[in-house]
């Protein structure tokens, strides 16, 4: 597929549509104050492995609800003092997966918390994560699960569980509280500007093809999943789409972007059908932080940089942590 959406130039001034709710800060203050009254009970428990050069940590946190959340902190073999941290939030579908499969922030010397995301990992990676929380009606996936109203949707849960996260993190005494990254691709990355929307004093962000960004321009650009889910759910419930693009705004990566307060790096591929470019540049241009860049990749699709943008991550992080 070649480049589909706005040129780049325009790419770089677009600004989205999507309408901020009045009560979009009530809200989210409501959610995490509601959050915070379960403790947060981080757990870090050794995991036996054959890895010589690193030491896991099986994490269990209470997320939204006080609901348990799994992870794995990754600490370099040596570390005996506090670190500059990496918390990973991962793709749409997936989950942890198993403790060898995150070894690069670690290997760079880094401690590396990487978060389970609610009911997902059985698309790829394995999660071990349950959302006992149900819904309305749903299309398959979850970006209908509880679209009925803001309250309910599936997203209010899974970035509560990020904010969460990051308090679980900056808990473990190898963990630098003061020096906190967030990165992520795709879901992870739409993920990543929630929490750094919600989290204040993050050192620095790092979102990748992010999704969950500008949805009225998303769920009309594309028809590709998992942002079809959305129509497809619209074809059968006609006449819903106000309805439902006012819940989608409380979880809309723009709004989050509009509060961030880290330095920031995005990237972007242009001819990415599944995160589509300007929904990604709406969330870039809306970063409310002057040390902010985005790596553009011309003739990519939701892949992205790959190895490419590891590399840029990894040459720009230690400045900011």
């Amino acid at each position: 597929m070649a480049q589909f959406d706005l040129p780049l130039d325009e790419l770089r001034e677009y600004r989205s549509a999507s309408a901020e709710p009045e009560d979009f800060d009530t809200f989210w203050a409501k959610t995490l104050q509601e959050t915070r009254e379960h403790d947060l009970d981080a757990r870090f428990e050794p995991v036996e492995t054959p890895l010589k050069t690193v030491k896991v940590y099986d994490v269990t946190f209470a997320g939204f609800g006080g609901h348990p959340v799994k992870g794995w902190l990754t600490l370099p073999a040596w570390a005996n003092s506090a670190l500059p941290t990496v918390v990973e939030f991962v793709g749409y579908g997936g989950g942890r997966g198993l403790s060898h499969t995150h070894l690069l922030w670690a290997s760079a010397g880094f401690a590396h918390f990487v978060m389970d995301t609610r009911g997902q990992g059985s698309a790829w990676g394995g999660g071990e994560t349950p959302d006992p929380v149900g819904s309305a009606p749903a299309y398959p996936g979850y970006m209908t699960r509880g679209i009925d109203a803001p309250e309910n949707y599936y997203y209010r849960r899974v970035f509560t569980d990020g904010v969460r996260a990051v308090e679980a993190a900056r808990s473990h005494p190898l963990v630098d509280a003061e020096r906190v990254a967030a990165v992520g691709g795709s879901q992870g990355g739409g993920i990543t500007i929630a929490v750094g929307g919600l989290v204040p004093d993050l050192a620095a962000i790092a979102p990748d093809v992010p999704f969950l960004c500008d949805f009225p321009r998303a769920t009309t650009l594309t028809d590709r999943h998992p942002y079809r889910e959305i129509g497809n759910y619209l074809k059968t419930h006609r006449g819903r789409t106000e309805d439902i693009l006012r819940t989608l705004s409380y979880f809309d990566g723009v709004h989050f972007a509009a509060r961030g307060r880290a330095p920031a790096l995005f990237s972007v591929a242009l001819e990415d059908q599944t995160c589509p470019p300007s929904t990604i540049f709406a969330a870039f241009n809306a970063w409310d932080h002057e040390d902010k860049k985005i790596e553009v990749y011309d003739f990519n699709d939701h892949e992205g940089g790959g190895p490419y943008q590891e590399a840029a991550k990894l040459a720009w992080l230690p400045a900011h942590l």
